[in-house]
């Protein structure tokens, strides 16, 4: 029996807090770019415009754009091009300010730019939004080319091979035949790893941070959790939400999605010293259900600031390429896999990864000179878990500089 006063949900213990409602006015059905926002510093190639893509899992795919931002300038040979591949939640804006289309600083703005580790003065540097994202390129939020709306849930599956594949005809619309470098952290380690096997001949180097050769069954059971959270939450509508009024989208998924994710991204010591078990509210008194200490504070606030920038849909989809990820699938064995790659790789491992611990980055060192290649591990020492590589940047440079730098290998 219900006591005194409470009906269930006024006044229970139980009931929802006000900060887990949804703010309609700030939190959109899809924070994906659409065309008529503002163009930022994006630029778009279109393929696929006379025969269909083909995608490695069976599905097709027509009339792609492909949403890109470029950095410095290609010199007459196309011989100082730099592909960088960014992680899940990244895109094109790698490098530069917030403003009119782009809502956060570039991702990776210590390290791209003039006079940081990749320096603009000497590289042409090039970053595409990836195949099913939400910025730019051909994702979920998209429209489709037959008919007058967005794909939704009818976008196929996509894999690393499928992101590369399209990078590639990037790299044919630029002129550019041989990236000097591919490098990427996290799932942009994972598109670097596939250049090197797909196309060996069109990289002089690898750079791969946090990352792995094939995803392992942790990671998998990090990222299914997270889709589930999306598909669980009632304004997913089974991936039909775009037309939803602000507020009655996914928000809620999303967020829980990435609360769980951002776990993993830091490391028990940056919860403990930055966080403790300071509260939010006030544990003095009467103990409540819903009371926060700080963290859940921190975690709804990263689940929030995804909302507002990022698509469920393009999420579900990505971590799912994620998980597909293997370099081994249809070439044999993984020796056979690495094998191909031709450059020489520098593999980067954090010590306090969680999420693609250290021992992932030193076995594909490891097993790229078993299977003949040159290969370097470097490790990052750093408290800061796997965002390390987007943080601890002079410790990514004291690797990648000399790295870039390197002419023995041409």
């Amino acid at each position: 029996m219900v006591g005194s006063g409470d009906d269930g949900t006024h006044g229970s213990p139980f009931a929802p807090p006000p900060w887990i409602q949804p703010h309609s006015s700030t939190l959109p059905a899809t924070g994906a770019w659409r065309p008529g926002d503002p163009l930022g510093q994006r630029q778009f190639m279109k393929m696929a415009v006379d025969r269909p893509f083909v995608l490695e899992g069976g599905g097709q795919l027509r009339d792609i754009t492909v949403a890109f931002e470029t950095w410095g300038r290609l010199n007459a040979d196309a011989s100082n091009a730099v592909l960088v591949c960014h992680a899940l939640t990244g895109d094109s804006h790698a490098s530069g300010p917030a403003g009119d289309g782009h809502p956060t600083p570039g991702w990776w703005d210590d390290v791209v730019g003039p006079g940081r580790p990749i320096d603009t003065e000497r590289w042409y540097v090039v970053c595409a939004n990836v195949l099913g994202g939400c910025q730019g390129t051909s994702g979920p939020a998209s429209s489709r080319p037959d008919r007058p709306e967005c794909y939704g849930p009818d976008f196929p599956v996509v894999t690393m091979r499928d992101i590369v594949r399209t990078q590639a005809r990037l790299a044919d619309a630029l002129g550019i035949w041989r990236w000097h470098a591919v490098v990427g952290g996290s799932m942009g380690g994972m598109q670097a790893l596939e250049w090197g096997v797909m196309y060996p001949e069109r990289v002089a180097r690898l750079a791969a941070i946090a990352t792995c050769t094939a995803a392992s069954a942790q990671q998998i059971a990090w990222w299914s959790t997270g889709r589930r959270a999306i598909a669980l939450d009632p304004k997913w509508r089974n991936g039909h939400y775009y037309d939803a009024e602000p507020g009655d989208g996914p928000h809620a998924g999303l967020a829980l999605a990435r609360m769980v994710s951002q776990v993993t991204f830091r490391s028990d010591d940056v919860f403990t010293d930055r966080f403790g078990r300071s509260p939010v509210d006030p544990l003095a008194g009467r103990f409540e259900m819903w009371q926060r200490f700080e963290v859940e504070g921190y975690l709804d606030y990263h689940g929030g600031k995804l909302a507002r920038r990022f698509d469920a849909n393009s999420y579900l989809l990505l971590t799912k390429a994620m998980d597909l990820h293997d370099l081994s699938r249809g070439r044999g064995s993984m020796h056979a896999a690495l094998a191909r790659i031709s450059a020489p790789v520098l593999s980067m491992g954090i010590t306090s990864d969680i999420l693609y611990p250290e021992y992932q980055q030193r076995e594909l060192a490891d097993s790229v000179t078993a299977a003949g290649g040159v290969a370097h591990f470097h490790e990052i020492d750093s408290p800061n878990g796997h965002d390390a590589f987007l943080i601890d940047h002079q410790q990514v440079a004291a690797a990648l500089v000399p790295f870039l730098e390197s002419t023995h290998h041409e």
